[in-house]
């Protein structure tokens, strides 16, 4: 009976385990992860942090995709050209640009 069980554990733990066509990565994935979080950072209204580290969660997941192998080149020149928009926004999100002096407010044209 104990043996039983031991080999139910192992056979169990085997199967548990990602095969090796499991481990690969699979752009759809990716693409469906990416599109899924941008959905939720488009629905977000104020930012407390939450929506900058979300933005930096969609850059990276953006930037893995442009670095696959095999992608077909429009989408990779997409996700690099995203990700790129995306880190640019998380940058402009942690270090905003100071707010402008009295002589830029005064000299700044009427709107």
């Amino acid at each position: 009976m104990a043996s039983e069980r031991a080999s139910s554990k192992t056979q169990d733990s085997d199967d548990a385990l990602p095969s090796d066509q499991d481990r690969t990565v699979r752009p759809e994935l990716l693409v469906s992860a990416a599109l899924h979080l941008m959905s939720h950072y488009a629905a977000g209204e104020q930012d407390d942090g939450r929506c900058t580290r979300l933005a930096a969660v969609i850059e990276r997941h953006l930037k893995a995709l442009a670095d696959l192998p095999g992608l077909e080149p429009v989408l990779r020149a997409t996700c690099d050209q995203l990700s790129e928009h995306w880190a640019d926004l998380v940058e402009r999100r942690i270090h905003p640009p100071p707010p402008p002096g009295l002589l830029m407010r005064l000299v700044a044209p009427i709107r």
